[in-house]
């Protein structure tokens, strides 16, 4: 991984480690979301996963639980990793992907049950943190 010096003064990326073995209980072993998120509750990415599935099946309140539970896991992960709450947290970068989609799950998911203030404010977080992502999610 390379770091780049941030000549602007502003905190330097967050990189959240590799979750080897929940990345390969979803790949290689094929386990559902669920089942990876029951066995590895700090994983976004299952979460995410989770709040996708239930948005797209119309179950929004669900996609907003699941949402909100990766996006509080993901924000521990940030916090052990050395964010201080804001800087930018790369797209790129395949384990900060579970936490910067389940940000845009929770600002999907608030959007649809009319929470105006929560979707403006996630997805200002998400464009704040990484505008790779919010050009990729806010689709």
């Amino acid at each position: 991984m390379t770091t780049h010096k941030n000549l602007l003064g502003g905190p330097d990326p967050t990189y959240l480690p590799e979750n080897e073995e929940a990345n390969r209980l979803l790949g290689e072993e094929s386990l559902p979301p669920a089942e990876v998120a029951a066995k590895d509750p700090t994983f976004s990415l299952a979460w995410a996963m989770l709040a996708d599935d239930a948005f797209a099946a119309g179950r929004v309140i669900e996609s907003y639980a699941y949402a909100r539970t990766g996006y509080h896991r993901g924000l521990d992960a940030l916090r052990r990793a050395g964010w201080k709450g804001h800087g930018p947290i790369p797209w790129d970068h395949q384990a900060n992907r579970g936490f910067l989609r389940c940000l845009a799950a929770l600002a999907r998911a608030a959007g649809a049950i009319g929470e105006k203030d929560e979707t403006e404010r996630c997805w200002q977080f998400l464009k704040d943190s990484s505008a790779e992502a919010y050009d990729e999610l806010k689709r």
